[in-house]
């Protein structure tokens, strides 16, 4: 009998333990629940930044991030759950402040040490009453190629103002001198000259004209590079006559690049023109050419002054896989150097 009471009593204690430790356990899981409960996002808002087309960051009230997309971690706007840049929370903080919508471009570190950089269009609105939304949108490329094409207008205008000027003055001492013969031959003779040379700059825009509408890499071919610097060096003779400058051609590859000929032969034939026009008389200009690890380097060299490494550095920064020193002139880049920057990032060739 005594056994059997102390055994109900044993019983009862462990079935009163066993509910005060689910009902612990009950609160625990609602206070977790509570503590982790992922933020909510206005109704669709959701919807609509799974399908916005832009990297976009959304952030609460301390700038945490709530949500953002791949992109935007990819760009290096965010790191774990923090917006990096300081530009981008100043946004954030004045939309917070005035209820604002801001937009702004800014150039960007990529990456913590600073390997490189990229310009983005920002733009920040409020997303309900609790959140911010940060739209990103990468520019650095048509930023960059905004800055080559104006680079190539200057470049062009300038090429362009010395013949059409040179016409001028011949055609005003042609009229001064009707009366006498050998003036008009020498005068003409070198009319004959300049508009040869600004027929040749017409040429060589309306052939890049063609890179404005369409993609000269989806509507390619493949093509013979030995033929295209034959082709180029042939074009370049006469200059390089006229200076006694000859022209060589080291290396030969068997390789064909994908890209369009006539294109690759007019970037080609600027930069040689280049070497030539700059290097003094009675000497050389190379054309390199050799294949390595499934790429065709072409290089043009001449013996002229050269330019500063700080120049050098900014001569065709836009062609990518292409090795060209750009020729030795006392200026910066010009016709030669714009026109093949315009040319060569278009193609597949390399």
């Amino acid at each position: 009998m005594l056994i059997g009471v102390i055994a109900g009593l044993v019983g009862l204690s462990f079935g009163i333990f066993g509910v005060l430790a689910f009902r612990v356990s009950e609160q625990q899981r609602k206070l977790v629940d509570v503590e982790f409960d992922e933020p909510a996002l206005p109704p669709g808002a959701a919807e609509v930044l799974a399908v916005v087309g832009r990297a976009f960051v959304v952030v609460d009230a301390i700038d945490g991030v709530v949500r953002a997309s791949p992109a935007a971690y990819a760009y290096g706007l965010v790191r774990g759950h923090t917006v990096v840049h300081e530009q981008l929370l100043d946004m954030t903080a004045r939309v917070r402040r005035d209820g604002v919508i801001l937009e702004k471009q800014y150039e960007l570190p990529r990456g913590p040490l600073g390997q490189g950089t990229i310009i983005v269009q920002v733009r920040a609105a409020m997303l309900g009453e609790e959140y911010i939304l940060l739209l990103a949108d990468d520019r650095t490329e048509i930023t960059r190629t905004e800055e080559i094409r104006n680079d190539f207008v200057a470049n062009v205008s300038h090429e362009l103002k010395t013949p059409v000027g040179a016409i001028s003055l011949l055609a005003e001492a042609l009229e001064a001198s009707a009366d006498d013969e050998e003036a008009v031959r020498r005068f003409a003779k070198r009319m004959h000259k300049e508009s040869a040379r600004l027929a040749a700059l017409v040429q060589d825009i309306i052939e890049l004209s063609r890179l404005q509408g369409a993609n000269v890499a989806q509507q390619g071919h493949p093509v013979d590079v030995n033929a295209v610097i034959a082709e180029a060096v042939d074009r370049s003779q006469l200059p390089a006559e006229s200076k006694n400058i000859q022209i060589v051609v080291g290396g030969h590859v068997d390789a064909r690049v994908y890209g369009d000929q006539d294109l690759l032969v007019t970037a080609l034939r600027n930069l040689i023109d280049n070497a030539i026009r700059y290097s003094p008389e009675n000497t050389r200009v190379g054309v390199g050419v050799r294949a390595k690890e499934g790429l065709i380097s072409i290089s043009v060299t001449d013996q002229g002054e050269g330019l500063s490494l700080r120049t050098r550095s900014g001569c065709l920064s836009a062609s990518t896989g292409w090795t060209l020193r750009a020729p030795g002139r006392p200026g910066g880049p010009g016709w030669g150097s714009a026109s093949s920057s315009m040319l060569f990032p278009t193609m597949a060739a390399k």
